[in-house]
């Protein structure tokens, strides 16, 4: 770069060494020479409507290109505004890295405008929440953000900078970009895994999230061929087997959990999600023995103890395993008749559900949505889920055919992220096709971003399983009282309207044979379209855990 001007034009350049194209913003004084120095370094700006847009587009940029994303709020509310996107970077391991603006040094503790000391905020919720200390420091500043957002295990890093202290004069800054030294798994864990998989009947083994922020999809998916592991994916694990794979039991994960002996659990969390890690025991069986693989020591289960665990890297995890397998003797013959039960029941769940999928109830069957939704979808899609009870059929029913290529908010549970998560998706993927999928309850937090969308150009098909109630908890308020409050919203509301309103297109479908054609409408408009679907209120995904 030229000799800098001030200092957001050395955080800006530094940002660039770690992969930085886009800056995720909404516009605010208090950051204005960051933005100069986006101009001047020919760095993509994307202003958003609300800032936690902003932070959760940064996020989903981090999730689905494997670098840093960058959000820059301005001060006090505008990073306030931005807490709930970090707070699910944080849950997610997502390496983002979030700049904000800070009242002048100069006035500070005198009242000047959004005057806040932003960092304490923040530190439950990330890896690093810290001010710049000066202009002749801001380069290492942003250098340590970065740096420490992209270690295992990875996660946002908040930086806040002083008003007078972004305008300054600054010298540029000498970067040498670092990426994390592979950590490598104890062997002798590994070891100890091999021997209980060579001692199992029934295994399962769980892809999360993590194997495909490790870069380790690959490794992954020939270790559980080679062994003939049923797997069940998780999170961002999702795809890395693709859909039809015969290994694929994810349709039978009920019984695979029951009867399980042991379930190997790699790169995700032992929570919720997972039962918090209680397998098997099933008519009175002993449970199943857990082993946990973590990309580093602080994320392996500390809630309960797993029989086996390893931390590091997950691609040498997986290739140690595959070694300390060999050694052990471990046998893929040994589970085929687990694998051909899980295989059987997963056929005859898909089969079962054939009826509703192509359903012409009126009103509409959520299902049916995603009976046509399947026919349309291409292998390159990126799906993403924003709500509750209609996306929880997404995560039934839309199986990714590639990895990497599926986006929900993760454990936090956060709804509104699907706008920032669609923003990114079309800047990520620009040639594939990119589906949002909310929950009428879910757009109301972020369907304003559309306008986002219109002017920066950026086409998402967006559909809206509209049925007129915050259908998680209607259904379980009214199953405890009797009753229900707090859970109505307005019965066929015109969202789409506010998709054309803002520059899109859009249309409200009631009529289940005209999904399959609205869809298809969608997808040729090349502009941010709404399909509205009004499906039928009565009808509740069906749940085995509360999460609680």
């Amino acid at each position: 770069m030229e000799s800098p001007k001030h200092a957001g034009d050395v955080a800006v350049a530094v940002s660039k060494t770690y992969g930085i194209e886009t800056m995720f913003t909404l516009s605010g004084g208090h950051v204005f020479p960051l933005y100069d120095g986006a101009v001047h370094e020919d760095m993509r700006i994307l202003d958003v409507r609300h800032e936690q847009s902003a932070v959760f587009a940064a996020e989903a940029t981090a999730r689905l290109t494997r670098r840093p994303g960058l959000a820059v709020l301005t001060a006090g509310p505008g990073i306030t505004n931005g807490v709930s996107g970090v707070a699910t970077a944080h849950f997610n391991g997502s390496p983002v890295v979030v700049m904000g603006g800070r009242a002048p040094q100069s006035r500070w503790g005198s009242g000047a405008l959004q005057e806040m000391d932003h960092p304490p905020l923040f530190t439950p919720i990330t890896k690093l929440a810290f001010t710049g200390s000066g202009p002749d420091s801001i380069g290492q500043d942003v250098e340590m953000a970065f740096r420490t957002a992209i270690a295992p295990h990875r996660g946002p890093v908040f930086l806040d900078f002083h008003m007078d202290h972004l305008f300054a004069p600054a010298t540029p800054h000498a970067t040498e970009t670092l990426t994390p030294s592979p950590l490598e798994p104890d062997t002798d864990a590994l070891a100890g895994i091999a021997r209980l998989l060579a001692e199992a009947e029934r295994p399962v083994l769980v892809l999360g999230s993590d194997v495909w922020m490790d870069r380790a999809e690959e490794v992954a998916r020939s270790f559980a061929e080679e062994y003939r592991l049923p797997v069940i994916p998780n999170g961002q694990g999702r795809g890395i087997l693709p859909a039809g794979h015969e290994l694929l039991v994810n349709r039978a994960r009920g019984m695979a959990f029951a009867q399980a002996d042991l379930v190997i659990v790699a790169g995700t969390p032992l929570d919720f999600r997972l039962g918090y890690g209680w397998f098997g025991g099933k008519d009175g069986a002993p449970l199943a023995k857990v082993v946990h693989l973590a990309d580093a020591p602080s994320q392996i289960s500390t809630h309960m103890k797993p029989a086996g665990a390893a931390a590091g890297d997950l691609s040498l995890v997986f290739w140690g395993l595959g070694t300390a397998c060999a050694e052990a003797g471990v046998s893929p013959a040994r589970y085929a008749p687990w694998l051909t039960t899980l295989a059987e029941a997963s056929a005859a769940a898909i089969a079962g559900d054939a009826e509703l999928l192509a359903a012409d109830a009126d009103p509409i069957h959520p299902m049916r949505i995603y009976g046509e939704l399947g026919k349309i979808l291409a292998d390159d899609a990126v799906a993403i889920g924003d709500g509750g009870d209609f996306v929880s059929y997404a995560g039934k029913y839309v199986e990714p055919r590639r990895a990497g290529n599926w986006l929900d908010p993760g454990p936090y549970g956060c709804l509104g992220t699907g706008l920032g998560y669609a923003m990114a998706a079309r800047l990520a993927r620009p040639s594939s096709q990119v589906v949002l999928l909310l929950g009428d309850g879910a757009a109301g937090f972020s369907l304003m971003d559309v306008d986002t969308l219109v002017r920066h150009r950026l086409p998402v098909v967006m559909i809206c399983g509209n049925n007129g109630m915050w259908g998680l908890e209607k259904h379980p308020m009214q199953m405890l009282y009797g009753y229900d409050v707090a859970a109505e919203l307005q019965p066929q509301c015109r969202y789409d309207q506010v998709v054309t309103a803002l520059g899109g297109g859009g249309e409200l479908v009631t009529d289940p044979s005209e999904i399959g054609p609205a869809l298809r409408r969608a997808f040729d408009s090349g502009v941010p379209y709404m399909v509205n679907i009004a499906t039928d209120p009565a009808v509740a995904y069906p749940r085995t855990t509360t999460g609680v």
